[in-house]
């Protein structure tokens, strides 16, 4: 089939990949002047199904409800003047109970792992090269108080078969050796071999060119979606500033956007931006520097060593569209990773960067068909997106050609 992507994230380009691989004539639209130059821009880097819990959670409202005149928590509510945010907010908080919290933990897991083994084979595939670490990461507690909750809490993606290990504060070392000099001020950790970490554009960037050079993937850049048009059950065209195009199967990974365009042709997507921070330093070389990303979880700061840089995320800020950062914003970061790894980057060097993640209530993406039948939706991925995203596009592939997907998707956001 001749089909339409609309998006070039991470998402819609690991769309393209199993679309063309499938034999489909593909053509991917995007804003931007390059892919993955949003959302996958600069995100954290960690491919994480050990930390695949539900943000919505029945701590969830309380931490909320303090940032409101508490602003250094690492989650923020800052409410505006905007219906689609109060709607999806009384949706948020109605997932924000303990059965349901489990439920969406089991989900997102679930897709996490699916998404990271179609990642191996796609990198085996393709060779496309991303600064991929594959030791796994650590989620490391500073009080032995949050250290007990942490591991208490695993327990739930244990039993659904992720490998976690409990480390000490000696075994932290051990696995982490940039952190022995600080492992007094370290209760115990959290390690997760399975995960991986890696640079979510440098990825998207080259597997779009091995889609263009290899596949046959027609890239279309600085071209805006303006509305999509619709006849019946069916799209007829895609309406950009660029002119109108038409396909067979059309399929929305505009992230953030998707609920934008959808309004247009009827879609009432439960989709909200959900502002994160980063910042990426020159990392050190030698004993100083970092050989594994994780989370310190006492303080939601996320670290992941890309190469001869660091990059270092926090925060989850609900404040609409609004991208707009000052240095004042990652005061709270510096001060939690200088505490840990004081030598491990250039910290007078920041390159500073703020984005939207497209969050659900639930924190699964919507998979499949809309109420048209011919296009698709893979949209809604929020902060694990990078991990979520081959796993995803291989289900869009799938429901294109027809086939069944390689996992149950039943009561996920799924079409």
């Amino acid at each position: 089939m001749k089909i339409l992507v609309l998006g070039s994230g991470v998402i819609g380009v690991t769309t393209a990949y199993y679309l063309a691989k499938d034999g489909h004539e593909v053509t991917v639209i995007d804003r931007q002047a390059e892919a993955a130059s949003e959302t996958s821009f600069a995100n954290a880097g960690l491919i994480a199904p050990g930390h695949a819990y539900a943000w919505a959670s029945p701590k969830a409202p309380g931490i909320l409800w303090k940032s409101l005149f508490k602003p250094d928590q690492a989650l923020r509510l800052k409410l505006r003047a905007d219906p689609h945010m109060w709607v999806w907010c009384w949706l948020f908080l109605r997932q924000c109970t303990e059965e349901r919290a489990r439920v969406n933990t089991i989900r997102k897991l679930k897709l996490c792992v699916y998404s990271v083994e179609c990642l191996d084979a796609m990198v085996k595939d393709t060779g496309v090269e991303y600064d991929a670490l594959r030791k796994g990461n650590i989620y490391l507690y500073r009080s032995q108080e949050s250290f007990d909750k942490g591991v208490a809490h695993m327990g739930i993606l244990q039993d659904h078969g992720l490998e976690l290990k409990v480390l000490d504060r000696d075994a932290v070392a051990a696995t982490e050796p940039a952190l022995a000099k600080v492992k007094s001020r370290i209760a115990g950790a959290v390690h997760a071999p399975a995960d991986q970490s890696g640079d979510a554009r440098m990825f998207s960037r080259r597997l779009a060119r091995h889609c263009a050079e290899k596949l046959g993937v027609n890239f279309i850049f600085d071209t805006r979606v303006k509305r999509i048009e619709t006849t019946g059950d069916k799209v007829e065209r895609v309406v950009t500033d660029g002119g109108a195009r038409t396909a067979d199967r059309y399929v929305l990974a505009l992230g953030c956007d998707s609920p934008i365009i959808g309004r247009g042709i009827g879609l009432k997507l439960p989709i909200y931006p959900v502002k994160g921070y980063s910042v990426t330093l020159p990392a050190r070389p030698g004993d100083a520097a970092l050989g594994i990303g994780g989370v310190d979880e006492d303080n939601l700061m996320a670290w992941c060593p890309l190469g001869d840089r660091l990059r270092l995320t926090s925060t989850a800020e609900f404040s609409g569209y609004d991208r707009d950062h000052c240095p004042e914003d990652f005061r709270a970061m510096f001060r939690a990773a200088k505490e840990l790894f004081p030598e491990a980057a250039d910290y007078d060097r920041p390159d500073y960067w703020a984005g939207l993640r497209p969050m659900t209530p639930e924190g699964t993406p919507i998979l499949g068909y809309a109420r048209y039948r011919n296009l698709l939706l893979n949209s809604g991925h929020g902060h694990i997106g990078w991990t979520m995203s081959c796993g995803s596009a291989k289900v869009t592939a799938d429901i294109a050609a027809g086939r069944a997907p390689d996992i149950d998707l039943e009561g996920m956001n799924y079409h």
